[in-house]
């Protein structure tokens, strides 16, 4: 019978930043698992992706459920109900701000998923019996829940201790002193961005450098530095008295709200251009190289290391625009207008590949290779002397 521990009623509970870092100590542990697994599960593929081992990839998955309830057990299971607790508190403290609808449902699925690991590690089952691995197989997902999005529960309980607000604000004077400053800065290109985070009330801050007269000043801004409108709250010495006094950064967002680091579809096979390049040098016909560049150019579930790629310049595109800045908005446009391109040098592979293939050619005789293994010399003969070592001392006894 497999149980999960729950604090007594009379124990008191532990403090916000305990329960945090119990939960923090599970996405650690989770971590640690999903690297130990895609080490295990790439040992179960070729080299083309395609899993050639599926009994290994099934153990290896096996093992991965049961270590992952094993951290559930040690590190979350007493705590993750007064977590969430803590949390929603916190939660219903904090200002308006776009990112508080989500993050009530990240808690909801949390506390949906806490109660369906529960309702599934109470039934009795025998150790390393098909009944154990079936429940924790049933149990991964909602644990991955907890590893994927904990950490919104734990900066929630890291804020019960304050960290929301400035502790030290400009007067409306200096602030605008103060702005003035950088945007003359920005102007003269002596305003160097450096680090930049979301408020809990959902506004952006950057720390920069201010430099003037040789003499640099770290800047607080509060808004988009792209656009006009921006203001500096804040001055400082360096950038640990900054992060004293700023607000606490809260977690960024995610470019798609259903990825899961967990989860992940098994990976597409797919053809490396270190291997097209070498089908190309060791081929003989047109037909051969034809091959390789629309490999290059497939489409559909294998796709080609050119599709790969525009694959990724318009998924960054879509990054770039979803940071809501004004350079994020034209970066993505550069991003999409590489990607489009790509698209047409992609169509011109294609179509010079079939003409190359067309062309029904081999390669001239007279194109001999080379031996890369000379012949040995006969065993009678004296090998040859090394010339002498330029600039060693000769040694006298």
């Amino acid at each position: 019978m497999t149980r999960i521990n729950h604090p007594a009623p009379d124990v008191p509970r532990p403090s916000a930043a305990e329960l945090s870092n119990a939960a923090g100590n599970f996405m650690i542990r989770m971590s640690v698992i999903g690297c130990e697994t895609d080490v295990a599960l790439d040992q179960t593929r070729d080299r083309h992706g395609r899993t050639v081992h599926p009994s290994a990839a099934e153990a290896a998955r096996a093992h991965r459920d049961k270590a992952a309830v094993e951290a559930y057990r040690s590190h979350l299971a007493p705590h993750a109900e007064a977590l969430l607790d803590v949390a929603r508190l916190v939660l219903d403290e904090l200002p308006p701000a776009r990112h508080l609808a989500g993050w009530r449902a990240v808690l909801d699925g949390l506390a949906a998923s806490t109660a369906e690991i529960r309702r599934a590690l109470d039934r009795p089952v025998d150790p390393g019996s098909g009944d154990e691995r079936a429940q924790h197989a049933v149990v991964w997902p909602h644990l991955t829940v907890w590893a994927d999005h904990g950490y919104i529960a734990c900066n929630l309980a890291d804020q019960r201790d304050g960290g929301q607000h400035q502790t030290s604000p400009l007067t409306d004077e200096e602030r605008q002193k103060w702005t003035d400053m950088a945007v003359a800065a920005q102007r003269r290109g002596e305003l160097e961005l450096t680090e930049s985070w979301y408020a809990p009330d959902g506004q952006p801050i950057t720390l920069a450098y201010l430099v003037e007269d040789d003499d640099s000043t770290v800047v607080a801004l509060r808004g988009d530095p792209g656009v006009p409108g921006w203001q500096v709250i804040g001055h400082y010495t360096h950038e640990y008295e900054a992060g004293q006094d700023l607000p606490a950064p809260v977690p960024p967002g995610v470019l798609r709200p259903d990825h899961s680091r967990y989860n992940r579809p098994a990976p597409a096979p797919e053809m490396s251009l270190q291997d097209l390049i070498r089908d190309v040098v060791e081929g003989r016909s047109a037909g051969d190289a034809s091959n390789a560049l629309l490999g290059a150019v497939q489409r559909g579930f294998a796709a080609g290391p050119m599709l790969r790629l525009q694959e990724l310049l318009e998924t960054s595109a879509q990054f770039a625009s979803a940071l809501e800045t004004a350079q994020g908005q034209q970066i993505a446009a550069r991003l999409s207008t590489l990607g489009r391109q790509i698209e047409f040098v992609a169509r011109e592979v294609q179509d010079a590949a079939e003409d190359l293939g067309a062309t029904v050619a081999v390669l001239p005789p007279h194109r001999t290779p080379v031996p890369r293994v000379r012949p040995r010399p006969a065993v009678d003969t004296s090998p040859p002397v090394p010339p002498p070592f330029a600039g060693r001392p000769a040694r006298h006894r």
